[in-house]
């Protein structure tokens, strides 16, 4: 119950316009990762499918299924947890419940854990998780984000950490304005010393022929915890040279895993389809884009003073 409630807890981050559980740095990181969505399902809900399925078998005599779903579970739970650590770079405090629930549970099947006889005590689910859900929400409470003007896009809000000023960028990195913002944008933030997040939207546009290769390559090397280096090399490489072997040889030069890269390679489409998808759905055509928190600036038309006094604000 407890895994389970660290999962609808985390269900509830994901889905809604702001973190109700979660909102500090590491939680806003862990979200925004290229794995918190695998095959396009948001990562909670497999986590509720597991421990439903858990939950139902401690009342149902099937002693092999229980066995085979915790240790399935716990080897999840273990990869999980590594993928904090050594790609993201970052921890989530639900993940951290969530996960070591299911490596405990298993470890109590595997070493017989006895079936719960009268099912009248399942009545006591739902208090219980409501209980464990409260206590959660206590426990991972921080300051919420600075509120946003109404309109601001829903990957925006999502995007924002509290202590941190967040910057949304939909970008491009062919596109010799995106290029151009970039360089000012890191010059601005230098001179600003506040500090800043920059979290990437990648909307690759089909008359810049090595766009997408790019992209593909920035979410690879992003998911690896690689992604600022990535950018910085992505923007300050020859135009001509982001194709896909160029891209790779760079993912190669910022410390990229090139095998774990290649694999990672062919399902990266999705995730740029679906950053594709929010951006047009904001009505962001025009780049670059960039979110100052809520505040919107659209093509290079920004000084690196303004940028920074901006930052600043």
């Amino acid at each position: 119950m407890i895994g389970l409630g660290a999962s609808i807890a985390s269900l509830v981050d994901y889905l809604g316009p702001s973190p109700s559980f979660c909102a500090e740095g590491g939680c806003a990181t862990v979200r925004a990762s290229a794995w918190s969505h695998p095959l396009g399902i948001p990562m909670p809900v497999l986590g509720i499918a597991f421990y439903a399925a858990a939950l139902v078998l401690a009342f149902v005599a099937a002693p092999r299924a229980r066995k085979v779903l915790a240790a399935g579970g716990a080897a999840w739970a273990v990869w999980l947890i590594g993928l904090q650590a050594f790609s993201i770079g970052a921890w989530c405090k639900l993940c951290l419940v969530a996960d070591p629930a299911a490596i405990l549970h298993a470890a109590c099947v595997l070493a017989g854990a006895e079936l719960v006889h009268v099912r009248r005590r399942a009545i006591a689910v739902v208090p219980a998780l409501g209980a464990v859900v409260g206590v959660l929400a206590l426990w991972t409470h921080t300051p919420a984000a600075p509120a946003l003007p109404p309109g601001t896009p829903a990957f925006v809000q999502r995007a924002q950490a509290p202590g941190t000023l967040t910057i949304v960028e939909v970008v491009d990195f062919e596109c010799p304005f995106c290029r151009e913002m970039q360089r000012r944008l890191a010059s601005a933030i230098e001179r600003a010393h506040v500090p800043v997040r920059i979290v990437r939207k990648m909307m690759p546009l089909p008359r810049h022929p090595h766009a997408l290769p790019a992209a593909l390559a920035w979410c690879c090397a992003d998911a690896q915890g690689k992604g600022e280096a990535m950018a910085e090399a992505l923007f300050t490489a020859p135009p001509d040279a982001l194709t896909a072997e160029g891209c790779e040889q760079l993912a190669g030069k910022v410390g990229c895993d090139l095998e774990r890269y290649r694999r990672d390679l062919p399902l990266m489409h999705a995730r740029v389809a679906g950053d594709i998808i929010e951006a047009r759905s904001a009505g962001d055509k025009a780049l670059p884009t960039l979110y100052v928190g809520g505040e919107r600036i659209v093509g290079a038309t920004k000084t690196v003073d303004e940028l920074a006094a901006m930052l600043a604000r």
